[in-house]
């Protein structure tokens, strides 16, 4: 569907056409008619299918051309990490161009007192939409710098990841101070009992849109490790020997985990800088900044770059610890083999964790090709296989494969999502990949219907 088949304004059209978007992703087709209707809606959609457009061009369609007081705050848009928050500011930015008298705050924690100061003098000027972490806008709340009483837009982010990292409460608090007269929209990757309760507390009578939960794009090549946990660090330093690291992220499962191995990587002489929620949020831009520009070229991080981050030529994902899901799993190795480029995604399973990564493979309806740990780390532990699965011979590791990043060619089957029903009868569509081509198109007038290059509306 084309962006000009909905009935956004004409100053969100102009900035869609400004920035050469065209064609809707799945999402967005389904989920901004009923915003546009007035409806409470939760959407269940990854990260990558563009569903920050989706929520973010219908209200800023009708903040435009609505009659919403021009001294309240009108959107409130919640996120779990400040790098989200960053990047739907970024969007806002790029979305509102042509729209007089509509202004974005983004209020998140882990900087110094003059960025607090900085967002308090945003609300006393009078901003439209605030992007906000949960503790950062409670602090803001308890010392009355902020009134959410003219809030018409309530809008929830990868609510699943704010329930996971404990915001819960922060979150019904948030809820409590604004009006009941409002809309309601919630997004999340997944669609657990929390989430489904959640839902029904806040919103009313919901829209639900579902989107078949996409499997890895094509392009990546998967493979694993069985391992123990002592020898994880020597199967890296293999990799790194047999090829130079450039442009990866390793996913550790803690914070201690992720210093402790930047640590290590660095003592060997490595380019590493390591991503934590530790970091002041002045360190944590510097180290993407340095990560995006290449001047570091490893990254070790906890699963906050994994949603939210905009980096698009990673060559290699390594899962140092295996995910807690399936859908974790297809985030961490999305970062790679992007806009159809090939990369590849490894996974270090210790003896604890080959459960977990079961599960993974039965999620992907496939085996991952089990590699063979170097000999000189010693003899790696049994891939205990459940009955009736056929993850290589024996339980033992497939040899003769490339130990690294290096091989990227091999293809996996391809995608086919499939389509299921949505709750309640809603609306459902099929899965989409993170890897949907991008192709740029020549900027033409505004209203050109049909455009011989098109690209679509979805973020990363």
């Amino acid at each position: 569907m084309d962006f000009y088949d909905l009935d956004l304004s004409d100053n969100v059209l102009d900035a869609l056409d400004a920035m050469n978007f065209t064609d809707t992703t799945p999402i967005q087709e389904h989920a901004i008619p009923p915003i546009l209707e007035g409806h409470d809606l939760i959407g269940v959609a990854q990260t990558g299918t563009g569903k920050t457009a989706a929520y973010l061009l219908p209200v800023l369609s009708m903040l435009d051309e609505c009659d919403y007081p021009a001294d309240a705050v009108n959107c409130v848009i919640m996120a779990p990490t400040r790098e989200l928050a960053q990047q739907i500011d970024q969007a806002m930015q790029g979305f509102s161009y042509y729209l007089d008298g509509i202004n974005s705050v983004a209020v998140y924690g882990g900087n110094d007192g003059i960025r607090y100061e900085q967002e308090k003098r945003g609300f006393d000027t009078g901003a439209s939409i605030i992007i906000a972490t949960p503790g950062r806008l409670i602090s803001h709340i308890s010392l009355g710098n902020i009134d959410l009483s003219r809030v018409s837009f309530f809008i929830l982010d990868e609510a699943d990841r704010m329930l996971d990292m404990g915001f819960s409460d922060d979150i019904m608090q948030i809820e409590r101070e604004l009006p009941k007269q409002r809309q309601t929209i919630m997004f999340s990757a997944t669609m657990p009992g929390k989430i489904v309760e959640l839902a029904k507390t806040i919103l009313h009578n919901p829209v639900e849109v579902s989107l078949a939960v996409s499997k890895p794009a094509d392009g990546i090549h998967q493979s694993a490790y069985i391992c123990r946990e002592t020898q994880k660090v020597g199967i890296i330093k293999s990799l790194f020997r047999n090829k130079t690291p450039e442009r990866v992220i390793i996913f550790a499962g803690s914070k201690l985990k992720v210093k402790d191995l930047a640590v290590t990587l660095k003592r060997e002489g490595f380019n590493v800088g390591a991503m934590h929620s530790d970091l002041l949020q002045s360190e944590r831009d510097d180290v993407m900044f340095r990560f995006k520009s290449q001047k570091i070229n490893i990254l070790v991080a906890t699963d906050i770059v994994a949603r939210g981050i905009d980096i698009d030529d990673i060559q290699l994902v390594i899962n140092y610890d295996v995910p807690h899901d399936a859908e974790d799993y297809v985030h961490r190795i999305g970062r790679t083999a992007r806009a159809g480029a090939e990369g590849a995604a490894i996974t270090l399973v210790n003896e604890k964790d080959q459960m977990r990564f079961r599960e993974i493979e039965r999620f992907l309806e496939k085996s991952i090709d089990k590699e063979e740990v170097p000999a000189e780390l010693g003899p790696a532990p049994v891939y205990r296989e459940e009955s009736g699965n056929r993850h290589g011979r024996g339980g033992r590791n497939r040899r003769g494969k490339s130990s690294g990043g290096g091989r990227h060619g091999r293809k996996q089957g391809k995608n086919n999502p499939k389509k299921q029903d949505a709750p309640n009868g809603n609306v459902q569509t099929g899965g989409s990949n993170e890897n949907d081509g991008k192709a740029k198109s020549t900027h033409s007038n505004k209203r050109r219907r049909h455009r011989g290059n098109k690209k679509s509306g979805k973020e990363e």
